[in-house]
């Protein structure tokens, strides 16, 4: 009797675990069915459809990353810049036709907001109208997509807030974006885009988010009347951009507290025309001068200082590359000089320097015993030169022979000598946040 009421309950419990797994699946089923069913009750989609495109980015004839864009002027796209950092060209297919046009130029590059927008030949379209402001939560967002019988698709979904993830300002959304529309424009109510699409993994997890919308109007403030190559993006320099480059007398960089006048080295052309490149691609506005230490000298130049708030911890993020060291003989750490930063040798065994970070030395005064330790401890000879200038100006000795010299001050130390003696965190960074607001070219 015991028996058959343990077959009884067990039974029960049975029918009730695949009955709630029976419901569990059904509701999964309809939510599924319902963002996948196109709402045809919706109009005015058509005329958006033909500004929205699908892309695909190739090196040369090797197809590398496929995506999504759309039109904000009528011969201009926005989308994501790491979908085709590494491209020679550009293949777009608007959603209205079949037909093929290839993109191989840029009018403006946004690398901390992963944006680009390409110049595209033979095909214009109305662009989209872009969201002003800040889209307020719990906005109904939605996506179009087409199925294959030509219908358009309406996938809806809601904004739940403005966040800060991995260093940028993003909207986070509960639509399902999968990668192959990266790039796509996600929709309010009035047909207004709020940005354009992604998915990551954060905290563990895959969320969507949307680049907002107001980085893409500022972008487009900004653009070039002389549109640049795709392929320049991959290189840093060419003949022509070198010899231009060796012609600039200087770099104001302008700070909350002051200027500090530089000049870059032509004995290390990588990292000139690097800096230069950055420069007038506004990179550096409004940066952080996130790391100050006493007795060696400020830093700058992170990607994810832009928008950091009080706490955050920073320094990690650049430009999305590194690049070579160039140790030139007869350039040391005097106070004065400009290097760039890179992860320790544990972390990075070629000693690759950070592709945006870079340090000015203000230093401190060495004593002949200092600079014999320091020889002894870093196998490395200092020559009467580097010894004199260590002993009378000072500078940061413990890094030559190891980091990447490209640059020098010119005027305003005094500026850097004020930064340097601020009160800091546990991080070095500035309780109170200084920032490099520009970089001013002076030809």
């Amino acid at each position: 009797m015991k028996f058959s009421i343990i077959i009884l309950i067990f039974a029960l419990a049975l029918f009730s675990c695949s009955s709630s797994d029976k419901k569990q699946e059904t509701k999964q089923k309809e939510t599924k069915n319902a963002e996948s069913t196109p709402d045809k009750k919706q109009s005015g989609w058509e005329d958006i459809m033909p500004s929205v495109v699908e892309l695909d980015s190739y090196d040369q004839n090797r197809i590398l990353e496929s995506g999504q864009g759309f039109f904000v002027a009528e011969d201009i796209i926005v989308t994501k810049y790491s979908l085709i950092n590494r491209a020679t060209k550009v293949k777009i297919s608007p959603l209205d036709t079949d037909e093929e046009f290839t993109a191989e130029q840029y009018v403006a590059v946004d690398r901390i907001n992963d944006l680009i927008l390409l110049k595209v030949e033979g095909v214009k379209r109305n662009p989209i109208e872009l969201f002003s402001g800040t889209a307020p939560e719990t906005a109904k967002t939605q996506y179009i997509s087409l199925s294959p019988g030509n219908t358009i698709q309406l996938f809806t979904g809601e904004m739940l807030n403005l966040a800060m993830v991995k260093g940028t300002k993003v909207y986070r959304i509960t639509n399902r974006i999968r990668k192959s529309i990266f790039g796509t424009p996600i929709f309010v109510s009035n047909k207004k885009t709020i940005g354009i699409a992604f998915s990551d993994v954060v905290n563990y997890r895959q969320q969507s988010f949307a680049i907002p919308s107001f980085f893409i109007t500022d972008l487009l403030s900004n653009t070039s009347d002389e549109p640049k190559t795709l392929e320049s993006l991959r290189s840093f320099s060419s003949e022509a951009v070198a010899a231009e480059n060796r012609k600039i007398k200087g770099l104001v960089l302008e700070t909350d507290v002051g200027d500090i006048t530089i000049r870059l080295f032509n004995e290390t052309p990588q990292y000139r025309d690097n800096f230069i490149r950055l420069t007038k691609e506004n990179y550096f506005d409004s940066l952080l001068i996130h790391r100050v230490i006493t007795d060696f000298g400020i830093q700058t130049g992170a990607a994810d200082t832009r928008y950091a708030e009080e706490g955050d911890i920073v320094g990690w993020k650049g430009p999305g590359y590194t690049i070579p060291s160039h140790i030139v003989p007869g350039l040391f750490h005097k106070r004065g000089m400009i290097g760039s930063p890179r992860k320790p040798d544990t972390k990075n065994r070629r000693r690759r320097s950070d592709g945006s970070q870079f340090y000015i030395i203000t230093g401190r005064k060495y004593f002949d015993k200092e600079l014999d330790e320091i020889e002894e401890q870093n196998d490395y000879k200092f020559s009467p030169q580097q010894r004199q200038a260590y002993k009378t100006a000072g500078g940061a000795p413990h890094l030559d022979g190891t980091y990447t010299i490209f640059g020098e001050v010119l005027s305003g130390m005094e500026v850097a000598d004020s930064i340097v003696n601020v009160e800091t965190d546990r991080e070095w960074r500035p309780v109170k946040d200084i920032r490099l607001k520009n970089i001013r070219i002076i030809k």
